[in-house]
Parts: C-alpha cells; structure tokens; sequence
C-alpha cells in the first residue's frame, strides 16, 4: 500500500497528459491552486478521497485505475482532450465521464464528495460543460455551480432522472445541515420526516437534513431543481 500512494502522484500526471489536460485547467475544474495539483503529482501531498473521486470523473478513468500501476503508459504526443460530460436530453447524462456512478452510501451527503479549495474567493464563474458533477448509482446528478461558497455551503443543481431516488432501497437519509431547493423543471416525492408531499416546477422548500427525508421522482419526466445545501465540514 506504501508502495501505491508513492506512486500515486506520477500515476495522476500520466493520466492527466493522455487526457491532453493541462494542469492549471484540471486544477481550475477541480477548484484547487494549480500548485496543489503540482504537489500532488509530485508526491508531495496526497489527495483526499473526494478529490480522487473527482479527478477520476474529469479524466476519464475509474478509481482502481488510478491505483493499478502496472497499465501505465506514456502519454501520447497528442490526443483529444477530455472534458466533463455535457448534458444530454434533458439535462440528464446516461453515465458519469469516467463509466462509472458513485456509490451514494460513501457519502453522508454527497456535496461532501466536492474538493474543497479552502477559504471562498471574491468571484466565481461557472459555465455548462465545465463544472465539477457527481453522478450517483442512484441516478442523480448533482453538479457544483459555485466553487467559492467556503466549506459549510454548495450552490449546486441537482437532475433526478425519471424513477431515480434519493437511495437505491428506499432509505431514508439523515445528515447534519439544511437544505433549500427551487424546482424548476418536473416534480418530485418529497418525505421529511412523517410529512410526504409532492414538490412541483416553481415551488420550493427547505428544511433541517438532520430529519430523516427521502427524494423520489415517480415520474417519466426529468426533475431539475437549483439547491443551497448548509452543511459542517471538516
């Protein structure tokens, strides 16, 4: 294991170049200093497991092969670069970048899984395309709007495909924070605690994630909503 993580960092910048990636523009949709990323692959510092994940998702490639050395190739001298995923119809992307959704249960609440960039900047300006996106082996896809709201608030959209939920069995989830949503296209199920009520395309709401609450879209129609999801970190 020793051995993995040495060589973790070289591993990161072979597959950034195949990428065609350069390392201020991966630093930049990470939303970490391009001399953070610079250390990483120089093995000078190590990554935390949500900028892992979303290194994986940006370039293209599973977690696994990030740690598997024994596939490691030069870079070509030139390749298509890769970028994230757009959305297809209806906003909503089949898969996420790297084939592969993130396992919901490894998150208390999934804006956890954003890299974190330290303390919030004077501006932040995010275009489709180009922003940071999670997608969850439920189905849902939550992509980072801002990435200068500090490290206790996301300003995120959220896509709930057609028959997709909160969790794959029905649980209910609980973590600490709130939450307010605006929905803007399609409806979804909303359970907060014993209250179970429809939220419809213009309404919105808000409440304390400490309550057990559970999202489901019942409907053949996207749902797509604006969140600001308040939560401790770290």
């Amino acid at each position: 294991m020793a051995e993995v993580v040495v060589n973790l960092g070289p591993r990161l910048r072979e597959v950034r170049l195949r990428s065609g990636l350069s390392l201020r523009e991966v630093a930049r949709q990470l939303g970490v200093s391009p001399s953070f990323l610079s250390q990483m692959e120089n093995g000078k510092s190590q990554p935390s497991v949500a900028t892992l994940y979303s290194m994986a998702q940006l370039l293209g490639v599973s977690i696994d092969e990030l740690f598997n050395m024994e596939d490691v190739q030069p870079a070509p001298a030139s390749t298509t670069p890769l970028h994230p995923v757009p959305a297809g119809a209806g906003g909503v992307a089949s898969k996420d970048h790297a084939g592969q959704r993130l396992n919901r249960s490894d998150f208390s609440s999934p804006v956890d899984a954003f890299p974190r960039s330290g303390g919030p900047s004077r501006l932040s300006v995010s275009r489709p395309g180009e922003r940071p996106r999670l997608v969850m082996d439920t189905g849902v896809v939550w992509e980072r709007l801002a990435n200068n709201t500090g490290n206790d608030l996301d300003f995120i959209e959220v896509i709930y495909p057609p028959g997709s939920s909160s969790t794959n069995d029905d649980r209910m989830l609980q973590h600490a924070g709130s939450e307010f949503a605006y929905l803007l296209e399609g409806e979804l199920e909303i359970t907060v605690g014993f209250d179970v009520f429809t939220l419809r395309a213009g309404e919105a709401l808000g409440f304390d994630s400490a309550q057990p609450h559970l999202l489901r879209n019942l409907t053949t129609v996207t749902a797509r909503g604006i969140w600001f999801v308040r939560h401790p970190h770290g």
